[in-house]
């Protein structure tokens, strides 16, 4: 695989997470405890042979980029190859911000020109998933195909959220179609796409000369069909686009089931990531866990069911956390409940306090179309103050303190944000 090129779109700002991408990158969201979503496109890559690697950032790439660092927990800390993070710049010539997937790898160009490799393997850097990639290269060689678009089964009914492919009996790449209400295929697009590198730059040169869209999924495959020989390659394991605050919080609960196609204990699928120094968890005298996944660092006193639990939680004689992720160096106070909820960094939830109150379903008034599954989340650096009551599909801001609270009871559907400066994202 020393002939190829990975591309990792990585600077999507994702509304759809709300406060959770609000001060981070999306690929930056912390996931499963002690890992960042982004660990696993770029696991994948080296489990593949792949050691030549550039991330593409553009949205809050601080805490990405340090994240990442030079590649070592990934063995892409490397003479010849390995990680390069690329960052959409300004100069005298035309470069802007990255408008769209096909245009950030547009603007970077001048790197994959530079790559002496025959093909370009273009990844999103916001999927949950283990795949070799060089399976797939393989048999992009095998069958002399220009490009190669992975594809997975999804429900009928949930071909909405997705681009849909068609495919022959020779599985040729036949049509596209961008979420479409209805498909008679339900095999969709992972984004995941191999190029041979002088298709990739025709392509994308064409596409520079005419006004339209920025994308690949949108606008750049629908076009090259028929074109070019476009293949689909059949995955067949556990993948999930965590797009949505409900998808996000779905796929942590699948880490707690046993699900064969989604093994983090697989030496052979292993998802590597930055690891720190913590000692181990501790569980306290009246400590009950249960389904739930309890990283090091974590002290737990309370009782914890089906829930992610990150490095350095602390969770207080009492408390109680249910069907929950909750990220690193928060505390939940004595007696505190916290339900179906996302809690993000150095949360501090007050004794006494319920967050996923209620059966109250209504929708968040700011955010319908992404708080509405019953799930509450809570941003980073909050300060719950003591014996407060917040409902279902509740946003609780980033740095909000306990005179941002209008009451000790935060209905459903209700968002509290903080009155102060914004601080530098981390």
């Amino acid at each position: 695989m020393n002939r190829v090129v990975a591309m990792i779109l990585a600077g999507g700002a994702s509304e759809r997470l709300s406060i959770l991408s609000a001060e981070r990158a999306k690929p930056a969201v912390p996931f499963g405890g002690k890992y960042r979503i982004i660990d696993f496109s770029l696991s994948n890559c080296v489990n593949s042979g792949i050691y030549n690697v550039a991330v593409l950032t553009q949205y809050n790439p601080r805490s990405l980029t340090q994240h990442i660092g030079i590649g070592r927990p990934w063995d892409l800390d490397r003479a010849t190859g390995g990680v390069v993070l690329l960052q959409p710049f300004l100069s005298r010539s035309t470069r802007d911000w990255y408008k769209g997937t096909a245009d950030a790898v547009y603007q970077n160009l001048y790197f994959i020109e530079d790559q002496r490799v025959d093909e370009v393997l273009i990844l999103s850097g916001d999927h949950i998933y283990t795949m070799r990639y060089d399976h797939m290269i393989s048999t992009h060689r095998t069958r002399r195909a220009d490009v190669t678009v992975a594809v997975t089964e999804v429900p009928l009914s949930e071909v909405s959220r997705f681009g849909i492919i068609t495919l022959d009996h020779n599985e040729h790449v036949i049509s596209f179609q961008e979420k479409p209400k209805t498909a008679k295929s339900n095999l969709a697009s992972m984004g995941i796409y191999v190029f041979d590198k002088s298709v990739l730059v025709n392509c994308l040169e064409e596409y520079a000369q005419r006004e339209g869209g920025h994308d690949f999924g949108h606008d750049i495959l629908p076009e090259i069909i028929g074109k070019h020989k476009v293949y689909g390659y059949r995955y067949r394991g556990y993948w999930r686009d965590v797009g949505t605050v409900e998808s996000y919080w779905q796929a942590n609960m699948d880490l707690i089931v046993d699900l064969p196609d989604l093994n983090l204990y697989d030496p052979a699928a292993e998802i590597r990531t930055v690891h720190r120094d913590k000692p181990p968890a501790k569980l306290g005298l009246n400590a009950q866990i249960s389904r739930s996944l309890v990283s090091n660092g974590a002290i737990i006193n309370g009782r914890v069911e089906g829930s992610v639990i990150s490095p350095s939680v602390f969770i207080e004689d009492g408390a109680v956390v249910t069907d929950s992720i909750i990220f690193d160096d928060t505390t939940v106070g004595r007696g505190a409940v916290v339900d179906r909820s996302i809690v993000d960094k150095q949360v501090w939830i007050s004794p006494g306090c319920y967050i996923g109150y209620g059966d109250d379903l209504a929708p968040n008034k700011e955010e319908p179309e992404n708080l509405n599954a019953g799930i509450t989340i809570v941003g980073k650096g909050a300060r719950i103050p003591g014996d407060v009551k917040i409902g279902r599909n509740c946003k609780i801001g980033c740095w909000v303190e306990g005179a941002d609270f209008p009451s000790k009871v935060i209905p459903s559907g209700e968002s509290v944000a903080s009155k102060a400066p914004r601080r530098h994202p981390l």
